[in-house]
């Protein structure tokens, strides 16, 4: 599947996982419905790799890094980011949310050396710009507190690290898929931990909306847009890989115009129009220069004469 393929399949998948998210956490605590969701991603991960016998052997070395990408992509920046909704409208986190693309490509240069697009700078802004007219009402509904901001670019941050990691492991010759499969189970345990220490209260629900919305998030959520995700990132790098981010908003919101009659603005509008600009301006294959033709050659040499 072409690389185009698999950013289109990330942006499609993670803007659908808005909707999900609301309605897995009205059932459930927020750390509880994030340790179900990974505990049922690695294990469908893991025990369909074993059943086609696709489970590579991994050394501790190899199983160390993905223990980092666990924490990273898989846990930490997900309890940081449902921390940060708690005390700030929708809107304002998928502003900041949408600065992983310029993390990426700071990360990508500092841990790396990989020297980012010229174009980062110029799309992330439109991108940015476009995200914030999109939520331009939701913005002002209430002043976020100083830590809800602070979880939120932590958690961003978080993420866009793990993005570094994972390119880390691919050069550790660990299988993509079986390296997301581990690192998700990682990250499940790594949650697992923190509810036991932080005496979240160990329920089940009983809700089918909440083990529907678990399953999508798990399944195509994690398993199939993480491995698309990733896979940009190895062909693309980071810097442009992480410019889905800002696509999220604009698939949630048409969603939305769908299942819940969302009107759309002249603002709003505008909005998703720059972050497609946006989009455009980063991923712009500059023009061929056309080889001179052989009359022309054979001109310019007499005019040299």
């Amino acid at each position: 599947m072409p690389v185009s393929a698999h950013y289109f399949v990330t942006v499609l998948i993670w803007g659908l996982t808005w909707t999900a998210i609301r309605l897995q956490v009205e059932s459930a605590a927020v750390d509880l419905s994030v340790f179900y969701r990974f505990v049922l991603a690695s294990a469908v991960a893991l025990g369909g790799l074993a059943l086609v016998r696709r489970l590579p052997r991994l050394t501790r070395r190899q199983h160390g890094w993905l223990v980092l990408q666990g924490l990273t992509l898989y846990s930490i920046n997900f309890l940081m980011i449902y921390r940060a909704a708690e005390g700030m409208t929708s809107g304002l986190l998928a502003v900041i949310f949408s600065l992983a693309a310029l993390f990426n490509a700071i990360n990508g240069r500092l841990f790396l050396g990989i020297q980012p697009s010229a174009r980062i700078v110029p799309a992330v802004a439109l991108g940015l710009t476009g995200v914030a007219l999109l939520f331009w009402q939701d913005l002002w509904l209430g002043n976020a507190t100083f830590a809800a901001m602070a979880f939120a670019a932590t958690g961003t941050f978080w993420f866009s690290l793990g993005n570094v990691l994972s390119l880390k492991v691919r050069e550790l010759n660990v299988p993509l898929l079986a390296g997301n499969a581990w690192a998700m189970f990682y990250g499940a345990l790594a949650l697992g931990i923190w509810c036991l220490v932080t005496g979240v209260e160990w329920v089940i629900p009983t809700a089918g909306v909440f083990w529907g919305a678990t399953l999508f998030l798990a399944v195509p959520g994690s398993i199939i847009a993480f491995f698309s995700y990733l896979t940009v990132i190895r062909t693309l790098g980071p810097d442009k890989a992480g410019y889905a981010t800002v696509l999220f908003p604009v698939v949630a919101l048409s969603l939305s115009t769908w299942l819940e009659g969302f009107v759309w603005s002249g603002t709003a509008l505008t909005g998703a129009c720059l972050a497609l600009l946006g989009n455009y301006v980063l991923f712009r294959q500059p023009r061929r220069q056309t080889p001179p033709t052989a009359d022309a050659d054979k001109h310019l040499q007499h005019g040299a004469r």
